[in-house]
C-alpha cells in the first residue's frame, strides 16, 4: 500500500473543504451572510438569506468538499480486506483521516480566519465516500434528519438526530454483518463517535434555542 500520497490528500481536503461555499453563493447575490440570521455559513442561513433553492446548492456543494477526497483516496485502501489486520486499521485511520481534514476545513476554513460553518454537510459527503462502512450509516441518518425535519421542522434537531443515529448503526452494522470485525473497524468508530459529538458541540446556541422555544423552524411557504 503507497501511504506517501496521504500527507498530500490530507492536506488537499483541507483546502477544499475550507472553501466557504455559503459565503461566495450570498456574495455573489451582494449579501454578507455573516451579518443575515444565525451568521453560520452553512446551507441553513442560506436558505434565510436567499431561499431554500440556493440552501440545496449550498448543501450540494458543502457535501462535494467531503465526498470528492474519500472517492479520490478510495482506490488506495482497497480492496481493504486483502491487507493484513495490522494494514488494514493503519489504512482505515489514513483514509478517515483525509475525511477528516475536509471536515476541519468546513468548520476551520483557513480562508476565512478559521470561523466556519457546523459540518454537517461536508461529515455527510464524507459518510457516503467510506463505502460500504460508513455509506450505510449515511442512508439511516438522511432518513433520520428528512423525518424529524417533515415532523418538527427544525433543521438543528434534524441535524442532531441524524449525528447520534450515525454512529448506533455503526455498532449495528458492525455486530450483524459478516465479515466486519471490531478488532479491525474500531478506527471508524472511534470517528464515528467523535464527529456526531463535533456536530452536537457546534450546534449548542441551537440546542439553547430549542429548549427555550426561540429555534426556528423551515417556512412551507418559502420557495424562492
Amino acid at each position: 500500500m503507497t501511504y506517501l500520497i496521504f500527507p498530500l490528500a490530507i492536506i488537499g481536503a483541507y483546502l477544499l473543504g475550507s472553501i466557504p461555499f455559503g459565503l461566495l453563493i450570498a456574495k455573489a447575490h451582494g449579501k454578507d451572510l455573516r451579518s443575515i440570521g444565525s451568521g453560520n455559513i452553512g446551507a441553513t442561513n442560506v436558505a434565510r438569506a436567499l431561499g431554500r433553492n440556493w440552501a440545496y446548492v449550498c448543501f450540494i456543494l458543502d457535501t462535494l468538499k467531503g465526498l470528492l477526497p474519500m472517492l479520490v483516496t478510495l482506490p488506495l485502501v482497497r480492496p481493504l480486506s486483502a491487507l493484513p489486520q495490522t494494514e488494514q486499521v493503519v489504512a482505515l485511520f489514513l483514509w478517515l483521516a483525509v475525511g477528516c481534514a475536509a471536515i476541519l476545513g468546513h468548520v476551520f476554513p483557513v480562508y476565512v480566519k478559521f470561523k466556519g460553518g457546523k459540518g454537517v454537510a461536508t461529515s455527510f459527503g464524507v459518510a457516503l465516500g467510506m463505502w460500504p462502512y460508513y455509506t450505510i450509516c449515511a442512508a439511516f441518518a438522511i432518513v433520520t434528519w428528512v423525518t424529524v425535519v417533515l415532523i418538527w421542522r427544525y433543521v438543528s434537531l434534524a441535524s442532531i438526530a441524524g449525528a447520534v443515529t450515525f454512529p448506533l448503526v455503526l455498532i449495528a452494522a458492525i455486530v450483524l454483518t459478516p465479515g466486519w470485525s471490531l478488532g479491525t473497524l474500531w478506527p471508524l468508530l472511534i470517528v464515528a463517535i467523535a464527529i456526531p459529538l463535533m456536530v452536537i458541540i457546534r450546534h449548542r446556541e441551537n440546542i439553547k434555542r430549542l429548549i427555550a422555544g426561540t429555534e426556528s423552524k423551515i417556512s412551507r411557504g418559502r420557495k424562492s
